[in-house]
């Protein structure tokens, strides 16, 4: 029983991270200074969507997204650079929410990992080279 409780749970979460309120006025609307709107568009390909997670902000449709585009936005209009509303973002949602993660202890296994693996796989083929003389 605590199963099938458990999958009527896990069937419902991604309907409960919709909601029925209206998106933010600036989700779905460009600004009317195109440069700024291509600093904003430029900076919602960087950003995570925290509820897709395999998309950006700005492909995904999710209601989380669309509040943070309406924050990008509304940052990059009232004239925060880029780099500044990126940190932000950071400072508020953690480093997952960018697609290149600053270099931090927390962040380092993320760094380290591929050139272990790297050196593991050239240490492998050496020895595997060596034999076959």
């Amino acid at each position: 029983m605590r199963v099938l409780g458990f999958l009527l749970l896990a069937a419902a979460t991604p309907a409960a991270a919709q909601t029925a309120l209206p998106p933010a006025e600036l989700a779905n609307r460009q600004l009317s200074d195109p440069r700024r709107e291509a600093q904003a568009r430029a900076l919602m390909e960087e950003i995570r969507c925290l509820v897709c997670a395999g998309q950006s902000i700005a492909d995904s449709d999710a209601d989380m997204a669309g509040d943070m585009r309406a924050l990008v936005r509304e940052r990059i209009a009232a004239g925060e650079s880029p780099g500044k509303v990126r940190d932000w973002l950071i400072a508020r949602y953690g480093d997952a929410v960018s697609y290149d993660p600053p270099w931090s202890w927390r962040s380092a296994p993320l760094w380290i990992a591929p050139l272990i693996v790297l050196a593991f796989g050239l240490w492998l083929a050496r020895g595997l080279f060596r034999r076959r003389r």
